[in-house]
C-alpha cells in the first residue's frame, strides 16, 4: 500500500504540526526554523541521472557537468544507452559514472509505476540498478514521489541534527537513527525535512542538502 503523498506546503505543515506534538523537541525545533520547504521534483530518469551525475563531486562541478550532459542532449534512456564511452567521458563523466549511467539506461524502469508502488518496492527497484544506494533511493521516494514516512538515515546530516536536537552523547549511525525515527511515522520525510532545516539553523550553514 502507498500511504500519505506530500503534495502541497500544506501537507508538509500538517506533518510538521503532527510532529511538534508528538514530540516537544521538534516543536522547539520548528520555532528556530520556520516553516519547512516542500522540495518536491520531477521524478523519472533525468532525475536519477543527475543524482548519480552529484556524487562524489561539488555542486559546482555537478552542475557543470550536467550542463553540458544537457547541451549534448544525453539526458534520456534513449540516448545515454546509444552514446559510446567517448561521448559521455567528453562531457565530463569518470569511468565509474559512464558504467553508472549505461547501467541506468539500460534498466528499464518503468517510472510511472514507481509512482503507485509501496516504498520498499521502489527502493528495493532503484537500488537494483549500480551506482544508486539506498539513500539515494529514499530521498528520490521522499522528493520525487512524495512519499510522506520515507526517512534517509545515512544521511549524515541528519544524523548530526539528531544528535544536537536530541542531545545524544554522539552522532547516531545509520541502524539507530532508523530506528529511532519509527516513532515519527506517518510522517518521517517531514522529520527529515525539519533535521536538514535544523541543521542549517544549529550549524549556521548553508547549502546542506
Amino acid at each position: 500500500m502507498v500511504g500519505r503523498i506530500i503534495e502541497t506546503p500544506d501537507c508538509v505543515a500538517e506533518g510538521a504540526a503532527w510532529l511538534a506534538r508528538a514530540e516537544p523537541r521538534f516543536a522547539h525545533a520548528l520555532k528556530l526554523t520556520g516553516p519547512l520547504p516542500l522540495r518536491r521534483r520531477k521524478d523519472g530518469f533525468e532525475e536519477l541521472l543527475s543524482a548519480i551525475i552529484s556524487q562524489q563531486v561539488s555542486v559546482a562541478s555537478a552542475s557543470a557537468i550536467w550542463g553540458r550532459m544537457q547541451d549534448a542532449q544525453l539526458t534520456d534512456p534513449q540516448r545515454v544507452a546509444g552514446a559510446s564511452e567517448e561521448d559521455l567521458r567528453a562531457v565530463g563523466l569518470s569511468r565509474q559514472k559512464v558504467r553508472y549511467a549505461k547501467a541506468l539506461a539500460d534498466a528499464g524502469i518503468d517510472f510511472a509505476s514507481l509512482r503507485t508502488a509501496p516504498d520498499e518496492q521502489v527502493i528495493s527497484i532503484l537500488t537494483e540498478v549500480p551506482g544508486i544506494g539506498r539513500w539515494t533511493a529514499e530521498v528520490y521516494a521522499m522528493f520525487s514521489l512524495g512519499r510522506a514516512d520515507v526517512f534517509a538515515p545515512a544521511d549524515l546530516a541528519l544524523q548530526e541534527a539528531a544528535r544536537i536536537l536530541f542531545a545524544l552523547p554522539g552522532r547516531p549511525k545509520e541502524k539507530p537513527l532508523r530506528q529511532m525515527a519509527e516513532a515519527w511515522s506517518p510522517w518521517r520525510a517531514v522529520a527529515a525535512r525539519a533535521l536538514w532545516a535544523y541543521y542549517r539553523v544549529a550549524k549556521d550553514r548553508e547549502g546542506i542538502r
